[in-house]
């Protein structure tokens, strides 16, 4: 099987690296099941107090690999298969959103659409300057129903619904400044500014980050994983329908989708 994904543990701090980058990292089912090994195996790793999740290439995650969509949009058992790869990516969020220490996600480059998912479900998000973050589902006749709620709960539903509705690019310094993203630097200041946050982070007791971050999500979203299963199904529906599998083909064939005009 191809190895979508790199792990290393160093002195407390443990790394997950997205390494597709000649797919600019898009998510397709073996890439997220990799992914769930590498943070149930943090999950259990008692001498992690972070964990960095980060990308090699250009862009740090595309969101879902429009073209296995596709294929599964051909299939006769597209509605289940659909299903199963909301279920899975649902388990991806759920799991980097209870780690028990605190989670950085890096942005080397832009996130869209299903990696956005994933860089919510941290507790930091640090960017470049030039990082975008952007939710095209609209335009491909799909939703953005797994990212809806770690969206709502970071920036509150006003911020969100630009983000979900219009599929207009975020820059990185504006998300910044609505609260979605905690900093921005210079490229070349990058990997100096997660290590600062680290030594930071690491000064703190561990018991007490753990404490800290479990009554945060109290505070903000206990309800995570409701809506997570509420969503699975609203994805899974999405996908189903005719404009989502014109959207999906216009986008693969490089042309305009036609929308139909009536439900």
């Amino acid at each position: 099987m191809e190895k979508f994904v790199k792990t290393e543990v160093r002195s407390g701090v443990g790394r997950i690296t997205l390494c597709r980058a000649e797919k600019r990292n898009a998510l397709k089912r073996d890439f997220i099941d990799q992914l769930n090994a590498a943070v149930e195996a943090f999950s259990i790793d008692d001498s992690l107090r972070v964990v960095v999740i980060q990308a090699e290439g250009t862009v740090f995650c595309a969101g879902m690999d429009l073209s296995e969509m596709q294929e599964r949009a051909q299939s006769d058992s597209g509605k289940q298969e659909w299903q199963k790869d909301s279920e899975v990516y649902a388990k991806l969020l759920s799991g980097i959103y209870h780690l028990k220490v605190p989670t950085i996600a890096v942005l080397q480059g832009p996130v869209l659409a299903g990696g956005v998912g994933m860089v919510l479900a941290c507790d930091f998000i640090v960017a470049n300057a030039d990082s975008f973050i952007m939710l095209p589902e609209p335009a491909r006749g799909i939703t953005a129903a797994m990212v809806t709620p770690l969206l709502v709960e970071r920036v509150g539903i006003g911020a969100a619904t630009h983000l979900l509705l219009s599929g207009e690019r975020l820059a990185a310094a504006d998300a910044s400044r609505s609260g979605l993203i905690y900093d921005v630097v210079k490229s070349a200041d990058l990997n100096d500014r997660v290590n600062l946050l680290i030594t930071s982070i690491m000064a703190g007791s561990s018991s007490a980050l753990a404490i800290t971050k479990e009554h945060l999500h109290r505070c903000g979203n206990e309800r995570l994983d409701d809506q997570l299963a509420m969503s699975i199904q609203v994805s899974a529906e999405a996908r189903e329908t005719d404009d989502a599998r014109e959207g999906l083909a216009a986008f693969l064939e490089k042309r305009k989708p036609s929308w139909q005009t009536e439900p």
